[in-house]
């Protein structure tokens, strides 16, 4: 599984009668689930539905939708009004009986206002053409959630390759040798004979008990453990296959606070740099995690 991005773009189009149709869909970044419309007059009530659907489906992101509209002239449709052209034909019989007079042709008879009617067929049915274009958009969601996943792969193989980089960091931290306990003893112990060298005035037991004090805050055990655990969830919240960018914030804010910890605690020179290059790749991290979802 894979983690789903916030940007994306899908298109769908569809017709009704002589209207024609485009729906655009554009997500961005988002703290939460943001959706805009820009519909046409006259249009505003396929908003609800609308909304309803894209909330069913997305989580997160700053959603536009927008809805463009064309209309195709044609010729229209006509048919006959039986009932007005009986009712013509029996009225000229009656005056043939009164009146000598050619009889009536069809041209003629046509062009008699009621007998020939527009069919408005589609173009008068408003639910139809309504439910046409929100069977169009639903193709929009489905383009613009694929649109969202193939983003979402491209950002988790990012992801995964900080996360591969701030492990691979922890494990060389483990391995200094000025971090084992041995180097920490024997580091304090010539700082702490240099300084009773230098001056008799100093207190032996106290400086020794500030050294053990020192070793102990120069452990980082802890914060290359929890380095070490961070990892482990943020990969499997990136293969749970859910919405999981807001946790995975969060654990860019816990990766912060042990790389800072990890630096302040530093006497080595090579720890603080593993530490300067682990706050860059967090603040890396952090920068994908602001498009998941």
């Amino acid at each position: 599984m894979t983690a789903i991005s916030m940007t994306g773009f899908a298109r769908s189009r569809g017709s009704h009668g002589t209207l024609e149709w485009t729906w655009e869909l554009k997500s961005v970044n988002g703290r939460g689930l943001e959706i805009r419309f820009r519909l046409p007059p006259g249009f505003d009530a396929l908003e609800v539905q609308a909304r309803q659907a894209l909330q069913a489906r997305l989580k997160r992101g700053s959603v536009q939708v927008t809805l463009s509209l064309a209309e195709h002239a044609q010729a229209p449709s006509l048919r006959i009004n039986r009932e007005a052209l009986t009712a013509i034909s029996e009225a000229i019989r009656a005056m043939e009986n009164i009146i000598p007079m050619q009889p009536a042709s069809a041209d003629g008879l046509l062009r008699i206002k009621g007998v020939l009617e527009e069919d408005a067929g589609e173009a008068g049915d408003a639910d139809a053409r309504d439910a046409a274009m929100l069977a169009s958009l639903l193709q929009g969601i489905d383009a613009l959630i694929m649109a969202r996943a193939e983003e979402g792969a491209r950002i988790s193989i990012a992801l995964q390759g900080q996360l591969a980089r701030i492990a691979a960091i922890a494990t060389e931290s483990r391995g200094l040798a000025s971090l084992a306990p041995e180097a920490v003893r024997q580091r304090l112990a010539d700082t702490v004979a240099r300084l009773l060298e230098s001056s008799t005035a100093l207190n032996p037991d106290r400086l020794h008990q500030e050294a053990a004090l020192l070793a102990t805050r120069a452990d980082v055990t802890e914060e290359l453990d929890r380095l070490d655990a961070h990892v482990h969830q943020a990969h499997e919240l990136l293969n749970a296959g859910e919405p999981a960018g807001r946790r995975l914030d969060f654990l860019c804010q816990e990766f912060t606070r042990e790389a800072n910890t990890l630096c302040s605690k530093s006497f080595d020179i090579k720890l603080t740099r593993l530490g300067l290059d682990l706050k860059a790749v967090i603040e890396q991290f952090r920068e994908q995690v602001q498009n998941v979802e």
